[in-house]
């Protein structure tokens, strides 16, 4: 399933310690990209929810959130006496090379782990907040899922587009061809000194190659079979796409730069035009 890189999802969960709440939010990166918001007390989870999330996760610039809120009426607190007895003495120890300093209780009390909640069991803790990231994760990549059910259908839309454009100028070339025949052939008529037919004709042949766009045309017609191909596939084809969209618009670059005749010249920009659309797409595929 094509999945897009922006998202959202939230959710809550009750606890015996209070309600945990989490937010995941993403936007399209180059790769994947984590940033970790939340408290003290949840930091030891970090490195378990970095790897769950990277498991179904592979591309995007991620935001984490989770919080903790104490019951209401629980969260008993208990002082760790013997880190605050560690630091009082420190402050007192650096009073003597800095006069100035003071460090009142208050500020000594939001030091990390000098307050903790009494009664918290830490493996009992990420056990629910695993199960919460899992819900919120669901919920992500379902959202990730819908918008990229819609990514596919407007670029397979623009896919379709270079199809007929490029179907067009392949029933144009005979016509375009004949002209430029019939072009040179005027002007070879119009000069004083006669020229040699057998010369004229290996010439007209060799310009004519020249302006020849047939494998340019067939080259667009294999990448246009290869993105509807790689669009059937379940796992993350951003990457895939980006080098589509470079070839792609190699083949528009050089069907311009051969165009003589301004049918193909318009068919040339055109390609450009949906190539561009579908690119601003492709950028936020997975």
């Amino acid at each position: 399933m094509i999945r897009s890189m922006t998202a959202f999802a939230s959710g809550e969960r009750t606890t015996p310690w209070g309600t945990l709440s989490c937010e995941l939010r993403a936007v399209n990166h180059r790769f994947l990209e984590l940033g970790v918001r939340m408290p003290e007390e949840l930091r030891a989870f970090e490195p378990v929810l970095r790897e769950r999330i990277a498991a179904r996760v592979s591309r995007g610039k991620l935001d984490l959130g989770l919080r903790l809120r104490p019951a209401e009426g629980g969260g008993e607190l208990q002082l760790n006496r013997a880190l605050l007895d560690q630091l009082g003495q420190l402050a007192q120890d650096l009073r003597a090379g800095f006069p100035e300093l003071r460090a009142s209780l208050t500020e000594l009390l939001q030091f990390p782990g000098v307050l903790q909640s009494r009664g918290v069991d830490p493996a009992a803790l990420q056990v629910e907040v695993v199960a919460l990231l899992d819900e919120v994760l669901d919920g992500f990549v379902a959202a990730r899922e819908r918008e990229g059910a819609k990514l596919v259908a407007a670029t397979l839309e623009r896919v379709d587009g270079i199809a007929a454009i490029a179907a067009q100028v392949r029933t144009l070339m005979p016509a375009i061809r004949e002209g430029q025949r019939a072009k040179l052939q005027a002007r070879l008529d119009d000069l004083a000194q006669p020229v040699d037919p057998g010369r004229m004709e290996q010439e007209l042949v060799l310009w004519l190659q020249k302006l020849d766009v047939d494998e340019e045309l067939d080259r667009l017609d294999s990448h246009v079979d290869e993105i509807r191909r790689v669009f059937a596939q379940r796992e993350p084809v951003g990457r895939r796409l980006d080098f589509l969209l470079q070839e792609f618009n190699r083949e528009a670059n050089t069907l311009g730069s051969k165009s003589v005749d301004k049918r193909s010249s318009q068919a040339a920009i055109e390609l450009k035009v949906l190539i561009d659309q579908i690119r601003e797409q492709v950028q936020n595929i997975e």
